[in-house]
């Protein structure tokens, strides 16, 4: 989209690739600085969104971070996530809440946009949780707005369940007169992962028999789950998808078509069983078809995986956008 005029100077903070900020961007939010960590994240972003991200550590940086009116941060889930051990502020990179606390208290930040995984309310019994509400409404005087919203409810074919909590600054929502809501009813998805699939694929994505063996195993000992494939509604994109994880827990897709284009191989033998592609990844998580591939495909599963799905983003920013009254023109 193309607006006439932008608003609100926006910071980003461990924007990764930039799923979060595109978001923003397509709704009128004028970024001016980002910042990520991992050189590659930063490599795909300067490629597709712009040059004003900067690489290194956020609390090197500080000082170097501009006055804004918004700040985004998809601050790192690990520390909180089901699948990892969940320490919490214990883990250095849980840390990092508050140097978004530091920023926001030296800015005085109008609106602040937190994204992370879904198990952060409970975490430690939900203390980790409550340690940040308390941070945010009473140190720091923000009027606190979280809910968990689902890719597949905003037209993508993907359940990715993530926490989103929004904060306005309490004197600026109360001066404004602001009333803000979560996107109040979900997009109905009438597309499927098949109608997003690539026509083309190369070998590579297929799983050899070998390989099939494994994926379609129904798992070991304590851990016992039914492998399903083809699945319409594509499970949660992870940043480990190279490693192709059992059927249980990543996607794989019949492909006949593409399978037949192939010569059997004695020495390795291939299925009609493939992963998804960096390109499939790239449509699953709502980035723009213009998108430019400038880094491995191993970094194009990373960031796929670790991003925020854009149109989840946007309904977010456009619920901000309709909060503040602000009269978006778009040039046809």
């Amino acid at each position: 989209m193309h607006y006439r005029r932008r608003h609100l100077n926006t910071v980003s903070l461990f924007s990764g690739a930039g799923g979060l900020d595109l978001g923003f961007i397509n709704a009128g939010f004028n970024i001016i600085w980002a910042n990520d960590f991992d050189k590659y994240a930063v490599e795909s972003y300067k490629a597709n969104i712009g040059d004003h991200i900067k690489l290194g550590d956020i609390n090197e940086l500080l000082d170097e971070v501009p006055s804004h009116d918004v700040l985004l941060a998809g601050f790192p889930c690990q520390p909180f996530s089901m699948m990892g051990e969940q320490k919490g502020f214990e883990d250095e990179r849980g840390t990092l809440f508050f140097s978004i606390e530091t920023l926001l208290k030296k800015h005085n930040t109008k609106i602040v946009v937190l994204e992370n995984v879904k198990n952060l309310e409970k975490h430690d019994g939900g203390k980790t949780f409550s340690r940040m509400k308390k941070i945010l409404e009473e140190d720091l005087g923000y009027v606190l707005f979280y809910n968990v919203l689902n890719s597949s409810d905003y037209g993508v074919p993907q359940t990715r369940r993530r926490l989103f909590i929004v904060g306005f600054k309490k004197e600026f929502y109360e001066e404004n007169k602001l009333k803000f809501n979560f996107p109040p009813e979900p997009i109905e998805n009438t597309v499927t992962v098949q109608e997003l699939l690539d026509e083309e694929v190369d070998r590579r994505y297929f799983l050899s028999e070998k390989v099939k063996a494994t994926v379609m195993a129904t798992g070991t000992k304590n851990y016992v789950a039914k492998p399903e494939i083809d699945l319409k509604i594509a499970r949660p994109l992870c940043a480990t998808m190279h490693k192709m994880h059992r059927a249980s827990q990543d996607n794989y897709f019949t492909d006949d078509i593409n399978r037949s284009k192939f010569e059997d191989d004695e020495k390795r033998p291939i299925s009609n069983i493939r992963m998804l592609t960096p390109n499939e990844c790239r449509r699953l998580q709502g980035f723009p078809s213009e998108w430019k591939y400038v880094v491995s495909n191993l970094q194009l599963y990373r960031q796929f995986g670790n991003a925020v799905t854009v149109n989840v983003a946007y309904q977010v920013a456009m619920e901000i956008v309709k909060s503040l009254h602000i009269n978006l023109e778009i040039e046809e």
